[in-house]
């Protein structure tokens, strides 16, 4: 298992997607309620208007993976965490601090998932 923590997705980040067998996204969104954990099995998607690199997600990370290196996980997933508030700070949102324990018990499972496949 190998940990790779970013404050932006980038288009680097292909190269080692593409030779893992498993990967597990994890994000804050602004698009779900505060607090909320969601995990969704997720595909591969070319950015549509061109790749900016803030803006990279999951999907467009997937489609660049299998579009430079011929590769792509077997099992792709993003843990998604609802933000709330996206302002800048040194601490997490309280709408994150609340979920993170449920978020911490949904990685676990679906890492232990993955080993079990």
């Amino acid at each position: 298992m190998r940990v790779v923590s970013r404050q932006q997705w980038t288009p680097d980040l292909a190269e080692d997607i593409a030779g893992a067998e498993s990967v597990i996204f994890i994000d804050c969104a602004v698009d779900i309620e505060a607090g909320a954990v969601r995990i969704a099995p997720v595909q591969p998607s070319p950015a549509e208007a061109g790749l900016a690199t803030h803006h990279t997600g999951a999907a467009e990370l997937l489609a660049l993976s299998e579009e430079l290196f011929a590769a792509r996980p077997r099992n792709a997933l993003l843990l998604t965490i609802g933000a709330g508030s996206t302002e800048m700070g040194e601490m997490f949102s309280k709408g994150v601090n609340d979920a993170l324990p449920q978020a911490c018990k949904t990685l676990e499972a679906a890492i232990l998932g993955l080993l079990a496949s």
